[in-house]
């Protein structure tokens, strides 16, 4: 009988569950869209009962279709800075704030610049509204109803292991996300606590992504037939598990996402903050934490201009002329801020700016400045990095915009670094299930996963190009800081 593993992957788009075989390769999968709603203007919240419901029915598709396969275990990824306060028993009393969720922005433009660089030495965790430290702030400050009245506050994913198990437990990952947890001792951070205004018994017990969670309700498990004897593995983080799902573990591999928003993220042996405070620092295992820088600008930059030209016809059609260009789209320039931004510049009041519009720019223009844009913001991010890790060694990349061959030789040329693309999109989901093989003694490490990736294709620099993308970047870099002042 085949073997497989599962990884369930909550994103902010969608709930997936993925069947893979023990070489990465898929062999089933099932989504389910999730509704994003706009209650208030910046609110961005989400329904978790409703994303519960559809973790039920992707897992019962996948388990129905594997039923003559031998599933090992199931892993789960999940996309951080979630909020939900719970009552006592575990049901919601809010929806869920989600990472795009800016009603803190006042909050944290006025906040001591003291208090913002110790909590952030400490948790590793960049004071924005995407954090739920920020999020608890606001709630406490503006007597927000079901804060007062929570009994715990928790991630989506604590969310799911309490109404499927009945646990409180949390993820290394996905603790030190909130910005509430010290990166360096693994534990909830004092100094965060109190500005939050919770209490430690509000939060839950903070574990290993191997923590193999024991006690699935039998109504759950009759409802989405899980099989008999199958473990469930907590998992981490979808950013460190997109990491090892594209087998970028050790020094130097570097991986980018990109598909609505994006961020490009290196895994490091132990803890270290930016002293500047442009990246984040998440922890992993007790051992190793990963580095990086989160864009709100991906994807969705594209697709505002694309919407904004009022433009009908495919994306292929949209794009097309682009790759005509010379570098740097005839002296046009752009700056991707349209949907706030978190690094570099951590500022969800920035803005975004087209740079040396003349009359003979037409659309083709617009839309290779756009690429080049997104991807001039993933070089800078990455330059951070740099200052921390070295320079990189290589550059796995996956996600929505790694389906645009112009787009992904534009970020070898700016990178002038080789790109592997992944056979599959599903990388956070393979890194779940990988955990879930090392959680359960079925494979020996984290490390043994590069064995088992496909890769797609490499995609080589054109290192003349990136001698001249460095002149173009330059100039970027300088309107990009000097903009900043009027945020």
């Amino acid at each position: 009988m085949e073997e497989v593993v599962i990884g369930l992957d909550f994103g902010t788009t969608s709930v997936k569950a993925v069947a893979f075989d023990l070489k990465g390769n898929v062999k089933t999968e099932a989504e389910q869209l999730i509704e994003t709603y706009y209650p208030k203007p910046s609110f961005v919240e989400q329904k978790p009962d409703e994303i519960e419901a559809s973790a039920r029915k992707v897992l019962a598709d996948v388990f129905a279709a594997t039923k003559q396969q031998h599933v090992l275990t199931v892993g789960i990824s999940c996309a951080m800075h979630s909020l939900i306060c719970v009552d006592q028993d575990g049901s919601p009393l809010s929806d869920m704030s989600i990472w795009s969720d800016g009603r803190s922005s006042e909050l944290v433009t006025d906040l001591d610049p003291t208090v913002k660089k110790s909590v952030y030495s400490k948790t590793g965790t960049p004071i924005h509204p995407m954090s739920p430290l920020v999020k608890l702030m606001w709630m406490r400050e503006n007597n927000y109803q079901p804060y007062q009245q929570a009994a715990y506050f928790m991630s989506l994913k604590e969310y799911l292991l309490f109404k499927w198990f009945d646990k409180r437990v949390i993820d290394y990952s996905m603790a030190s996300a909130t910005g509430l947890m010290n990166v360096k001792s693994l534990d909830w951070e004092e100094e965060a606590l109190g500005l939050a205004g919770v209490e430690r018994s509000q939060l839950s017990k903070i574990v290993g992504p191997t923590e193999i969670v024991e006690g699935l309700k039998v109504e759950i498990a009759e409802e989405i037939s899980w099989p008999d004897g199958t473990p469930l593995v907590i998992g981490a983080a979808d950013g460190q598990l997109a990491n090892l799902g594209n087998g970028a573990i050790k020094p130097g591999e570097v991986a980018v996402t990109v598909g609505t928003s994006g961020a490009i993220r290196q895994l490091i042996s132990g803890q270290h903050v930016n002293d500047n405070g442009e990246t984040f620092s998440y922890a992993f295992t007790s051992d190793t934490s990963i580095i990086g820088g989160p864009t709100n600008n991906g994807g969705i930059a594209l697709q505002w201009l694309k919407d904004m030209m009022e433009f009908e016809g495919s994306h292929e059609q949209f794009l097309a002329g682009a790759e005509d260009l010379e570098i740097g789209a005839d002296g046009l320039l752009f700056i991707p801020y349209v949907n706030g931004e978190r690094a570099p510049v951590w500022n969800q009041q920035a803005r975004g700016n087209f740079y040396g519009l003349n009359v003979t720019h037409r659309r083709p223009h617009l839309v290779r400045a756009v690429l080049e844009g997104i991807v001039f913001n993933l070089y800078q991010i990455g330059q951070s990095l740099e200052e921390i890790a070295g320079e990189p060694t290589s550059i796995s990349v996956n996600g929505g915009l790694s389906k645009s061959p112009l787009w992904v030789q534009i970020l070898a040329d700016v990178f002038g670094k080789e790109i592997q693309l992944a056979d599959t999109h599903h990388g956070a989901a393979w890194g779940a299930s990988w955990t879930a093989l090392v959680a359960t003694g079925k494979v020996e490490s984290f490390e043994k996963i590069k064995e088992n990736i496909p890769i797609d294709k490499i995609v080589e620099p054109n290192m003349d190009n990136h001698v001249q993308y460095k002149e173009v970047f330059t100039k970027y870099q300088q309107i990009a800081k000097d903009i900043e002042k009027y945020f």
